[in-house]
């Protein structure tokens, strides 16, 4: 069986490994989203005496399924957007009954309140919706806007579990950035590798690789400001406020780094591709920085700011301003490149760009 072959049969068991991964990285919201449904359930019927009280549980539900980016502040705007369609067509309903007409009166004025109180788009959805469900599922006269108050009560118990969370969406951003910096440092082995052997399919698979760096960083700028949101308001994580901080404080310059190093991708494909000669002290450059930017990533998970690894960073960047006479188009590009991420890096371990350049540039 050729190795094509032999990838191809293995893609079903990839295609279930992450699944199951995915089933455990979602499994502690999907946990929190049902108990906290059953909770609210409870508090509404026992609590507040509502025989069939289903808006509390779906509040939870809709508000706490979503992703950790900003969840705080889309919890909030789904609470809002659910309790504003909750009570137009409860009180619409109320005063004219329901009915064909009713419905689409109620479901304009939801999503018109919702606008006019200056909604995102996601929550005049929601207000529609409810105000649809509350037009078409009328309630007995006895029980007249209790639906409302069991909107606002799974808002709550939503809004509290949300401050409230595990640690992971807070730890999570650390473990992020680690295993960005650990995929620069296997990209960049990558690359030079690719030059030596005049490989043009690892050329090709190593900077499709570098570029699947970019929805790394998305989920790194997701997790960080879910992390900021809910060390900012919970006293159970304000012990991580500092760390959340600091990796926020990373991201634009992993940004950056990430960035250079496709383009050093780009440009080690080029040179495979053409025959372009790359000299061997680049490629020692490039080697170099990859095993520093490892030692950086073990940096970060000790939760370190990677301060100790400054000085090899630096003598790596020094290192890459000694050019080759002769050197080829793409050697010369790859070396700027090596030398731009190691300013980028330098950022990560909490120097301004200024001083970054600086030492880089100083012999």
């Amino acid at each position: 069986m050729s190795i094509r072959a032999e990838m191809r049969s293995l893609r079903p068991r990839a295609g279930l490994r992450s699944r199951v991964r995915r089933v455990q990285e979602r499994g502690v919201r999907i946990l929190t989203a049902a108990f906290g449904a059953a909770l609210a359930w409870w508090l509404a019927r026992d609590l507040l005496g509502h025989p069939q009280p289903f808006f509390a549980p779906v509040t939870v539900v809709v508000t706490l399924g979503l992703s950790y980016g900003q969840r705080l502040r889309r919890v909030s705007e789904l609470v809002v957007g659910v309790a504003v369609g909750v009570l137009v067509g409860d009180l619409f309903v109320y005063l004219f009954g329901s009915g064909v007409w009713q419905l689409a009166v109620v479901a304009t004025l939801a999503m018109t309140i919702a606008t006019f109180l200056g909604a995102g788009l996601l929550l005049t959805i929601q207000a529609g919706v409810q105000s649809i469900i509350i037009t078409t599922l009328v309630a007995a006269p006895d029980q007249a806007f209790s639906r409302w108050l069991d909107a606002v009560l799974g808002g709550v118990v939503a809004l509290t579990l949300a401050m409230i969370a595990p640690v992971a969406p807070v730890t999570r951003p650390r473990r992020d950035i680690v295993d960005l910096a650990e995929e620069i440092g296997a990209v960049l082995h990558e690359c030079t590798s690719a030059v030596r052997e005049r490989d043009v399919e690892a050329a090709d698979d190593v900077l499709r690789r570098a570029r699947g760096t970019e929805a790394m960083i998305a989920s790194l700028r997701d997790g960080a400001g879910a992390a900021n949101e809910i060390a900012a308001i919970s006293p159970l994580h304000a012990r991580h406020r500092a760390e959340v901080r600091l990796i926020s404080s990373a991201i634009n310059p992993l940004d950056r780094c990430v960035r250079n190093m496709r383009v050093l991708a780009r440009r080690t494909g080029v040179a495979v591709r053409v025959g372009e000669a790359v000299p061997e002290p680049y490629l020692r450059v490039v080697d170099r920085l990859a095993v520093v930017v490892e030692e950086l990533a073990r940096e970060l998970d000790q939760g370190r700011l990677g301060i100790e690894v400054r000085e090899q960073l630096v003598r790596v960047g020094r290192a890459a301003g000694r050019g080759e006479p002769g050197a080829t188009l793409s050697a010369e590009l790859i070396r700027a490149q090596v030398r731009s991420m190691v300013v980028d890096l330098l950022m990560v371990t909490g120097l301004e760009y200024a001083d970054a350049v600086a030492l880089v540039r100083a012999e």
